[in-house]
């Protein structure tokens, strides 16, 4: 019996297209899912101009049926940079769909994978005609309702807590209990955010966690690692401005310039279009996907690279999603996040330009 026939309780996936095979290799090398096995590539490429990548390059896409036949995979995943002229549809219909083989865009099986999307791949065309980029109306209005009753019971339950916590920012430095700071909401509208106060006054030196780090009170360091400091944002959700979980809102005075950032991103269509709008067609939230997922930013690639984990959360909202999120956070008020090694976010940052506007960030508390 040929070795792609045996039983396995991997999922074995050959992938059509050299461009996308790498992301997915290095997404599926670099995590813990061991699901999935890649049992080789299509392409119309040489085999001694293609770049060795671990799967084999087991032939053209003119004998795409035939290397269906032989290694009967579970998943088919299509990259191919020029689909319409170029995708053998024929094969993939009759070969693949028809003998109950998943055909999957590729695109889509790495955004599964990673949590975020592909800002570079993303095809604005994509985003207006999807019906499933941002979440139904009944999964806005359950959400609202959920993050209301928890709200309201959590200001009762930690009342106590949030007295003894005002009281040691009192005590620990002067100035104000509460940080009030305008941020950016749901539709693009302000609306004040309410925190404890962790800094010390001074002067701000950027938006980024990292560049004030000297500011930081004895209590405020506490109060950031287990994420206390947020508390008083409940009150943002009783009154309709925030929600339990979403992107964190930004200050508005970052608007203009991650709208800037973010746009021109597109490596495959090339279009002007600025992504970063659409974090605001849900309502932000106290903890987020990647707030879980990513931790602080401390310069504009990493602000890019939590972008791609907000609208990941965007287009996927849903009760188990929120769920996860939640859970996650429960995990980080009660043990604390790791320890960020020099500063950095836990994941490495994808490369961008971003940095060549860094000097145009305004002054403000980091989110």
């Amino acid at each position: 019996m040929s070795p792609a026939l045996l039983p396995s309780f991997r999922e074995r996936v050959l992938i059509v297209g050299l461009p996308s095979a790498r992301p997915i290799l290095e997404a599926l090398e670099a995590g813990t899912d061991r699901r999935f096995n890649i049992v080789g590539l299509v392409d119309d490429v040489e085999p001694a101009d293609a770049p060795r990548l671990g799967p084999p390059l087991l032939g053209p896409l003119s004998r795409l049926a035939e290397i269906v036949e032989e290694l009967r995979p579970h998943r088919v995943l299509v990259g191919l940079s020029e689909r319409r002229r170029c995708t053998p549809v024929r094969a993939l219909v009759e070969s693949c769909l028809a003998r109950g083989i998943a055909v999957e865009d590729a695109t889509d099986f790495h955004e599964r994978l990673v949590g975020k999307l592909a800002l570079e791949s993303l095809a604005p065309a994509s985003l207006i005609y999807s019906k499933r980029f941002g979440p139904s109306r009944a999964q806005q209005i359950l959400a609202r309702v959920l993050s209301v009753i928890v709200a309201a019971a959590a200001l009762v339950l930690f009342a106590p807590l949030l007295l003894v916590i005002a009281a040691a920012v009192k005590l620990d430095s002067s100035g104000p209990v509460l940080f009030v700071h305008t941020r950016l909401g749901a539709r693009g509208t302000a609306f004040k955010l309410w925190k404890f106060r962790t800094m010390r006054d001074g002067q701000r030196r950027s938006e980024w966690e990292r560049d004030n780090r000297d500011r930081v009170t004895r209590v405020g360091k506490w109060l950031r690692a287990f994420r206390l400091d947020e508390l008083p944002q409940f009150v943002n959700v009783l009154r309709g401005e925030m929600n339990l979980v979403g992107p964190r809102p930004h200050p508005l005075s970052n608007l203009e310039l991650f709208t800037l950032v973010a746009r021109n991103m597109n490596e495959r269509t090339g279009t002007p279009v600025s992504y970063y709008a659409l974090r605001t067609m849900v309502r932000p939230g106290m903890t987020g996907w990647a707030q879980v997922r990513y931790r602080y930013a401390n310069d504009l690639d990493e602000e890019i690279e939590k972008l791609r984990y907000d609208l990941y959360y965007v287009k996927h909202m849903s009760v188990a999603l929120d769920a996860r999120i939640l859970l996650e956070t429960v995990r980080v008020v009660l043990f604390g996040h790791r320890r960020q090694h020099d500063g950095r976010a836990l994941v490495p940052a994808t490369p961008s330009a971003a940095l060549a506007l860094s000097g145009r960030v305004n002054q403000g508390q980091p989110a």
